[in-house]
């Protein structure tokens, strides 16, 4: 499931997001001047993940770890501790066992994850864990002198909310790093005032919001899908009957 070309399961749209994708982050980077390859590597990476992640294939989840470790050593350049910390304490690790869980959790021996759909417990376990990291890290932050504390704050809780439905194969985890995305378009508008070879950083994260929309809708058609096939399955020996 892992050592194959990911790319020839792509849809002629996925192409064209793609590459629409990869190449608005490197124009934006290039008009800027004055970047670091280590982010516009990051941001190639990062934008590939979220495609692979929209169809639910697990390669997606390995290119998360790759990206998470180097978005943290971008966020660390410019003193955003809650960013280094959420993906390379938090996002990374979370990603890892997603790998795991994912491998698990093929739909009918295909490159697709089966997709799973929350139940109540899930989710209260989900929003007190969200709470309590929240929180947690809230002081964590404001104890490293963390600049634009309360986006930061609110960054580390879309992005838990995001990797937890992201491990347990919810389609609603594009929603939330959708969320996130918006949350961190705002966070690289205040630096880029005050250092303009941020900018591409916003428009990295613009595409991942696009990305990212495309993300839930193919994950509902995932859903459904799945459903139907599994109701046929069960049919079958019925039909056969008499």
């Amino acid at each position: 499931m892992v050592f194959r070309n990911p790319f020839k399961n792509l849809s002629k749209f996925e192409w064209f997001l793609w590459s629409t994708s990869i190449f608005t982050i490197v124009i934006s980077f290039t008009i800027s001047g004055g970047f670091l390859p280590i982010t516009l590597s990051a941001s190639i990476i990062g934008v590939t993940a979220l495609i692979f992640l929209a169809k639910g294939d697990v390669w997606g989840q390995l290119l998360t770890v790759l990206f998470s470790l180097l978005y943290a050593l971008i966020s660390l350049k410019y003193r955003y501790f809650g960013e280094m910390i959420t993906y390379l304490g938090m996002t990374a690790p979370i990603a890892i066992l997603s790998v795991i869980s994912w491998l698990k959790n093929p739909y009918s021996g295909t490159a697709e994850v089966r997709v799973h759909q929350l139940v109540s417990k899930e989710i209260f376990r989900m929003l007190a864990l969200t709470s309590i990291v929240t929180i947690a890290f809230y002081y964590i932050l404001e104890l490293f002198s963390t600049a634009n504390l309360i986006v930061s704050t609110v960054s580390i809780a879309t992005s838990f909310l995001a990797s937890y439905l992201t491990l347990h194969r919810s389609p609603a985890y594009a929603l939330a790093f959708a969320a996130n995305d918006i949350v961190l378009i705002i966070l690289w508008v205040l630096a880029t005032i005050e250092d303009v070879s941020y900018f591409p950083m916003i428009a990295n994260f613009v595409m991942f919001l696009l990305n990212d929309i495309y993300g839930f809708f193919n994950w509902l058609k995932m859903k459904q899908r799945q459903k139907s096939d599994t109701q046929k399955a069960d049919e079958l020996p019925n039909s056969n009957i008499g």
